[in-house]
Order: structure tokens, then C-alpha cells, then sequence
């Protein structure tokens, strides 16, 4: 059973800053805090289901709004 204790969101990163990738190769979805400026997502897990992009919304206490 996972903790159900809310991270803080990342030092410079909002919730506007969250992005689902994919990839074009295998079709694996990542999800994590976009960075602008380096093009890269930070803080990232792998999603399998939609339970999971709501898990991570949650871990960081934001409200998921699909």
C-alpha cells in the first residue's frame, strides 16, 4: 500500500508544469514535471493506466482533471 503522505511540487516547477510523454519508439507513457528550458521531464514515473497519472497528481496534492 502506498504512503499517503503529499510530496511538495518541485522548487521552480508548477502544476501547469506536469506533462504525459510518450514514446515513439515503444509507446511507453511517462509522466513528470516538464522542464522548458533543457526539454526534459523531471521527476518521472512510468504510467500504465489512468490510475497511475491519478496517483501522481495526487502524490504532489494536486487535484487531477481529466
Amino acid at each position: 500500500m502506498k504512503s499517503s503522505k503529499v510530496m511538495p511540487i518541485p522548487e521552480g516547477y508548477t502544476a501547469q508544469d506536469i506533462k504525459l510523454e510518450s514514446s515513439t519508439c515503444t509507446g511507453e507513457k511517462t509522466i513528470g514535471f516538464y522542464d522548458k528550458h533543457d526539454r526534459k521531464l523531471h521527476y518521472s514515473e512510468l504510467v500504465r493506466s489512468e490510475r497511475d497519472i491519478r496517483a501522481f497528481y495526487e502524490s504532489y496534492g494536486i487535484e487531477y482533471n481529466k
